[in-house]
């Protein structure tokens, strides 16, 4: 009966704050404008700072540049610059670690420059991109439509996976990565997310064909962003990212599948098809 009552209420706390972040995350994404990115900024900066977190754990970063970067990155979307200048925000970067090392070698005789370059550059290229990248997707014409069913997408696609595999899951999918993860459950999720993109479609009676994209964009590659941040975990020995959000753990641990999907959209909605 303990157990019985542990798990219930562990479930509770988990549903309330799963609830508490889709409200903010639907209210920020209906006002958009300052709200979406002020959460956007919030969400970026504090999942970068859990990537930091558990990269150190292995090998110096510098935090400081990093967090420059990333403010400066998404200081330059929110106010309308071209995106070039995310390059030159990250190459600039670059040179700043690169700096700071040959200092630290000069003084201490020794110094970790490949190390601190890639983890610092690689958690902005990770995390900020793609958020900041969802910034402007909000921007398009569609981009408050094209964004809600990502989310829904994914949503149904985690609820469906983590039913599905623990019911009816047998064949592992990545079992080094994520043991718990299997087939049947990344079917479930896949066909979850489909389904959830033709029924915004058909809810707004317009054609199909795109909310497809989105729920296979989330289907897919959502599931496997949802295993790149297992395979960091794995590697800097850490359960969770962080322990913010109460039965979820962290912000990236919740976000994960999002990164890749927002990128995704982004790239076909705002560049290819635009």
């Amino acid at each position: 009966m303990d157990r019985s009552g542990e798990k219930i209420r562990e479930l509770a706390v988990r549903g309330a704050a799963g609830a508490i972040v889709v409200a903010v995350v639907l209210g920020a994404l209906y006002a958009g404008g300052r709200a979406w990115t002020i959460l956007v900024s919030v969400l970026s900066i504090l999942s970068l700072s859990e990537f930091y977190g558990m990269v150190s754990r292995k090998f110096k970063v510098s935090k400081g540049v990093g967090f420059i970067a990333a403010i400066l990155i998404l200081f330059t979307a929110s106010d309308g610059i071209h995106p070039i200048s995310f390059v030159l925000t990250l190459s600039i970067a670059s040179f700043a670690i690169l700096f700071l090392e040959i200092a630290r070698r000069e003084v201490r005789g020794e110094s970790y420059a490949i190390w601190n370059m890639g983890g610092t550059m690689a958690g902005i290229l990770y995390i900020v991109i793609p958020w900041t990248f969802m910034i402007l997707l909000r921007r398009l014409p569609s981009g408050g439509i094209l964004l809600f069913t990502m989310f829904l997408c994914t949503w149904s696609c985690d609820v469906a996976a983590y039913l599905i595999g623990s019911r009816w899951g047998r064949i592992r999918l990545c079992e080094n990565v994520s043991p718990k993860k299997t087939w049947e459950g990344f079917i479930g999720g896949l066909s979850a997310a489909v389904l959830a993109g033709v029924s915004v479609a058909y809810i707004l009676e317009t054609p199909p064909l795109p909310f497809i994209y989105v729920g296979l964009i989330c289907g897919i590659a959502g599931q496997i962003g949802d295993l790149a941040e297992s395979v960091i975990k794995r590697e800097t020995g850490v359960k969770d990212s962080g322990r913010i959000i109460p039965g979820h753990g962290g912000i990236l641990d919740r976000f994960d599948s999002v990164l890749v999907s927002g990128l995704l959209v982004y790239v076909i909605f705002g560049v290819i098809l635009r």
